[in-house]
């Protein structure tokens, strides 16, 4: 089996933020210079209370230059991950969602972003999820990131 059929053989795979209660955390920043598109895996094990609103930035450095928000318009979700393992395709409004408040459930989201979403022409070429405050519900994110190039050890995705 060649490493192209691999997730770590043609995907670049960045931790944007290990598994903690998000307050004062913020994620970080992706570069897509080198890829086309990222999807954005965000885990959540929900305890007693809701989760903070999930949103969209882009920069113009990984440093946060110039950030603003970045739409989209849907994801896929899976609320209850002990009971199922099926995504459904959900709509976004106003390019921001507000993760499941049902208590002591596991959930996933997943946002696929095309790099050509991004502001290319106003010099934005990187992007982090956002996460607002949360009480009682521990967040992760991670990038997969696909490369404009095919090389066999994708570049880095956290330096511009």
């Amino acid at each position: 089996m060649g490493s192209k059929s691999r997730l770590v053989g043609n995907r670049k795979i960045v931790q944007g933020l290990a598994p903690i209660n998000p307050s004062t955390s913020t994620p970080d920043y992706v570069c897509m210079k080198n890829y086309h598109h990222l999807t954005v895996v965000i885990a959540i094990d929900n305890g007693t209370a809701t989760g903070g609103a999930i949103t969209l930035k882009q920069a113009t450095a990984v440093a946060g230059t110039g950030e603003k928000a970045l739409g989209f318009t849907k994801m896929f979700q899976n609320i209850d991950t002990g009971a199922a393992d099926a995504l459904a395709e959900t709509a976004v409004t106003s390019d921001t969602f507000t993760p499941s408040s049902v208590n002591d459930k596991n959930l996933v989201y997943v946002i696929e972003i095309p790099a050509a979403s991004l502001d290319v022409d106003g010099g934005f070429d990187c992007i982090r999820v956002g996460t607002a405050d949360a009480t009682a519900a521990v967040t992760s994110v991670m990038y997969y990131l696909d490369g404009r190039y095919g090389e066999d050890v994708p570049p880095s995705a956290i330096i511009d």
